[in-house]
């Protein structure tokens, strides 16, 4: 999930237009789409996903991550926190609209490899609350946006993390990866 130094994931409005993206990135990020085979989202990123990537990789001016990552959402079990979309007519997708712990404990187990969950802040929000992220890869934007969309809220008791590991690329931004603590 990308994030501005100060914490908002968006501005108020939704914007995302400070989030710094490039082929060293992509390239980054396609080491972890290489280890995953499930996509979650919640609903509004799902059908901003679902309105480009399917076709992205076929465009005649497609990039090299147009072409990869289109390929990865394609094959992908998706799974969706949603509780007005239906599952009717979607491929390949799974909508989950009540018992989260339970249907997110359900994929968790079965066997594969890792889940990832892309932006999405209310599914992200809703996971957090329940303890059902096991890992977190923040992508830490050099630029402070003052308001907007936090990356957290709601949230009543602290988590505790463990730094895994950091990459830090040209542009500035900084990947955070960190490991819940049970206990």
């Amino acid at each position: 999930m990308h994030t501005s130094l100060d914490g908002f994931i968006s501005g108020l409005n939704g914007e995302m237009n400070w989030i710094h993206v490039d082929e060293e990135m992509f390239d980054f990020v396609a080491t972890m789409t290489d280890q995953s085979d499930t996509a979650l989202y919640g609903r509004v990123t799902y059908e901003m996903m679902q309105s480009y990537w399917p076709t992205a990789g076929d465009q005649p001016n497609a990039s090299k991550h147009d072409k990869e990552h289109s390929a990865w959402y394609n094959n992908v079990s998706k799974v969706v926190l949603s509780k007005t979309l239906s599952e009717k007519g979607l491929l390949n997708t799974t909508v989950i609209s009540d018992q989260l712990v339970e249907n997110i404990n359900k994929i968790k187990k079965q066997d594969g490899k890792n889940i990832l969950i892309f932006g999405s802040p209310t599914a992200s929000h809703s996971l957090l609350s329940q303890g059902l992220i096991d890992e977190f890869w923040l992508f830490v934007n050099p630029v402070l946006l003052g308001q907007g969309i936090p990356l957290y809220k709601g949230m009543t008791e602290t988590i505790k993390l463990k730094l895994i590991e950091t990459k830090t690329f040209s542009s500035g931004v900084i990947a955070l990866h960190y490991e819940t603590k049970r206990n």
